[in-house]
């Protein structure tokens, strides 16, 4: 192991991956049709690996261990042994992911579980510093109806873009819902949209590694991953967007061929429709100019446009509404109703009540732990 590497403090880490990062989007966005061949140098430098292994310490996974049962707030001095190692291990192109941990979770407002898949802290660290280094390329290339898992972006800002929408012409709703989405991308389609940005071999054999790491279920059973991105992966997130950005794409391509806002009225005028998706995630919804039936074409339209993807819509939870009948997304409610006092129609955004049970539940789950003798320290049962 060489032992010669300055590991630098995080501050100064920090500054130095932000001035990487910074390059890395210029490059990106001065040339559109640019593949980086020569990122993988990145991936392993001290200053990235610092700063990944700060993001997956302070991370709230940081006490839940992989398939080796070590957890990342077990270790201390990580730059005299874990990082040093792994930066070797790197550098040598020895470096092979291990299979993720399953874990089934509740599933927010339902009696179903779903899966979490939980890498080792080696693992980790190497997806973080992987997303250091590929997120600034992509981030250029996604548009801005995407909102999940993208820097300084919220899901109070897709509410908000709804809401403008909605509070236009927008009348007319789909609620897409994609089936086990984190687990049916097709891999083969996701790796051909990586090499869109990425020419170097080593970063995509690594990507293309921690796709098929494999999965190591509850009852001990080694699987296989032919599809899907573990949902719990540090680097999933940003390979899901990349993923779901066909959808994205595809409606800004519709909108900009609508042509300009007059030629849009035009369109409405002779009955022809216009459309808008405001996306987050794996949850998106498109607004429509237009009629229901417009609306309802969308499932086929949408539909077509993830299958290369190895994505399919649930016709169960896929569905066209009104916005004067309103819809959840993202916790929130959205409704046109009649104004207090007047004949205007306004559009609302509060809360909804599954996101408003959830708070609530969780407070008496914490009340009741408060108050039975002995479930806080410190606190007294009354």
């Amino acid at each position: 192991m060489n032992t010669d590497v300055l590991w630098p403090e995080l501050e100064w880490a920090e500054e130095q991956v932000l001035r990487i990062q910074t390059k890395l989007h210029q490059w990106a966005t001065d040339d559109p049709g640019r593949r980086f061949d020569d990122l993988f140098n990145l991936v392993y430098d001290p200053a990235v690996l610092v700063v990944a292994w700060a993001r997956v310490r302070g991370n709230r996974g940081k006490r839940s261990a992989g398939v080796d049962g070590i957890r990342p707030d077990a270790i201390f001095s990580a730059e005299e042994g874990f990082l040093p190692w792994l930066r070797e291990d790197l550098k040598a192109r020895q470096f092979t992911p291990s299979p993720v941990r399953e874990r089934m979770i509740p599933k927010p407002g339902t009696s179903k579980r779903r899966r979490l898949g939980i890498p080792t802290t080696r693992d980790r660290t190497v997806q973080a510093a992987l997303k250091l280094v590929l997120e600034p390329i992509f981030e250029v290339d996604f548009k801005p109806c995407s909102y999940g898992f993208r820097p300084r972006r919220r899901a109070q800002d897709a509410i908000a873009e709804i809401h403008q929408f909605a509070s236009r012409s927008y009348e007319w709703v789909l609620e897409g819902d994609i089936e086990a989405c984190f687990d049916t991308i097709d891999h083969t389609a996701l790796m051909d949209r990586v090499r869109h940005r990425v020419g170097d071999k080593r970063v995509l054999g690594l990507v293309k590694a921690f796709l098929r790491a494999g999965i190591l279920s509850e009852d001990g059973h080694l699987r296989d991953t032919d599809t899907g991105t573990p949902q719990g992966g540090i680097l999933s997130p940003l390979l899901a967007n990349i993923a779901l950005s066909v959808l994205d794409e595809h409606f800004t391509e519709k909108w900009r061929a609508s042509g300009t806002s007059y030629e849009r009225f035009k369109r409405r005028s002779k009955g022809l429709a216009t459309y808008r998706i405001v996306r987050y995630a794996d949850d998106f919804v498109v607004l429509v100019s237009g009629t229901r039936a417009h609306a309802e074409a969308l499932r086929q339209e949408v539909s077509a446009v993830l299958l290369p993807m190895g994505l399919r819509l649930s016709e169960a939870k896929t569905r066209v509404c009104h916005i004067d009948d309103g819809f959840d997304f993202l916790g929130f409610r959205i409704q046109r109703k009649l104004k207090r006092g007047t004949d205007k129609r306004v559009v609302y955004t509060y809360p909804s009540k599954k996101a408003l049970a959830s708070v609530v539940g969780k407070v008496r789950a914490l009340t009741a732990r408060a108050s039975h003798p002995g479930g806080c320290p410190g606190v007294r049962g009354t």
